[in-house]
């Protein structure tokens, strides 16, 4: 008799290693390309995103149709019926909003609770595909001091994540004590868990914002601060009158001129 594939969850598909090949994975990560990319890196038989709001351009669940053309079947349960960041609460609560052409012939369909979709995705065969070299996930916008990256280090971060701690913990809000930090809103979502990382960051003295799933793509650091729109914003952002509205531009325009400020003072 065939052994089907293990049902997983994560939190994140960053949160899970080699146990994840030939296995059905149910991660609270958004269905972005580059999180596609890192589930076709694990071989994963088949795997379940959330599709964070879907957002500018479809970039929620854009790694559906990327995993579709490496054989991968794939799918994505609605921001609204279960917590990003939480895989637990996906295959608890979650509903299928998007499912590629893979999955849909092994009868995972939108509206279809994601346990019952989790046990259709079993039926998957590995693909065996590798796929092709990653896209850059780091890089400099502004080399200045308080240095601009596009990443999850630097001194001010933009970056492509969702707002949401991972499975609710505070300490997963940031890897780097960054002087500051944008997030994507994921269309904030059931119990707003798009945001949860902003208070989370209050305690470390970081000033935190998102801009809005519908304004940048998800996934997409540089949309972020070039296109993103502010939605919500922590109370250590308020403190330099930084508010929901504004740019990503401006939220790092002001944060940098706070901190050229500083310098100044103690030259």
């Amino acid at each position: 008799m065939k052994q089907l594939p293990s049902v997983l969850t994560a939190d994140s598909i960053t949160r899970i290693g080699g146990e994840a090949a030939g296995a059905v994975v149910v991660n609270g990560s958004h269905g972005g390309i580059y999180a596609a990319y890192l589930a076709a890196k694990l071989r994963v038989a088949a795997v379940v995103f959330n599709d964070a709001g879907i957002g500018r351009d479809s970039a929620g669940v854009a790694g559906l149709d990327y995993l579709a053309g490496l054989g991968i079947p794939a799918a994505a349960v609605g921001h609204d019926t279960a917590r990003i960041g939480d895989g637990a609460d996906m295959i608890a609560r979650g509903t299928i909003t998007y499912a590629n052409s893979q999955a849909v012939t092994l009868g995972c369909q939108p509206g279809m609770a994601c346990r019952d979709a989790a046990v259709r995705l079993q039926q998957a065969a590995l693909s065996g595909r590798e796929p092709p070299p990653a896209l850059e996930a780091a890089f400099l916008l502004i080399p200045e001091p308080p240095a601009l990256w596009a990443a999850h280090v630097g001194t001010v971060v933009a970056t492509g994540s969702h707002g949401g701690l991972l499975g609710g913990r505070p300490d997963t809000a940031l890897k780097a004590d960054a002087l500051a930090v944008l997030f994507n809103d994921a269309g904030i979502g059931i119990d707003e868990a798009g945001v949860t990382r902003l208070p989370a960051l209050d305690v470390r003295g970081i000033a935190a914002a998102t801009v809005s799933a519908a304004s940048a793509r998800i996934g997409d650091a540089r949309s972020t601060y070039e296109d993103g729109i502010l939605t919500r914003v922590n109370a250590r952002a308020a403190a330099f009158r930084i508010r929901p509205g504004i740019t990503a531009r401006e939220f790092v325009a002001i944060i940098r001129g706070a901190a050229a400020e500083r310098r100044d003072k103690h030259d």
